[in-house]
């Protein structure tokens, strides 16, 4: 898939906490994705912040790009659908 070399890079924020495992096979999908759904990524761990935590901590891994959320559970395939919506709508 071809991308333009100005095309803004999609902002994904993966909120996360220490040893969560899920949220580290989720940061491990993003990453293998990067070069289908071109992204930067930025963990934030909601152990930092109080709000964050109150938030998300029964909900973690969860993905955030262009205003929308993906919570725990995620599979693989609702990661790359995610994505290529998110991009497709930029």
């Amino acid at each position: 898939m071809a991308h333009p070399v100005n095309a803004p890079v999609l902002e994904v924020i993966l909120y996360t906490r220490p040893g969560c495992h899920l949220c580290e096979d989720v940061r491990d999908e993003l990453v293998a994705l990067a070069s289908a759904y071109p992204h930067h990524l930025q963990e934030v761990d909601i152990t930092a912040d109080r709000e964050l935590h109150a938030r998300y901590h029964l909900t973690i891994p969860v993905v955030a790009a262009a205003g929308r959320e993906l919570a725990a559970p995620i599979t693989a395939g609702q990661l790359q659908a995610f994505l290529r919506d998110v991009l497709s709508t930029k």
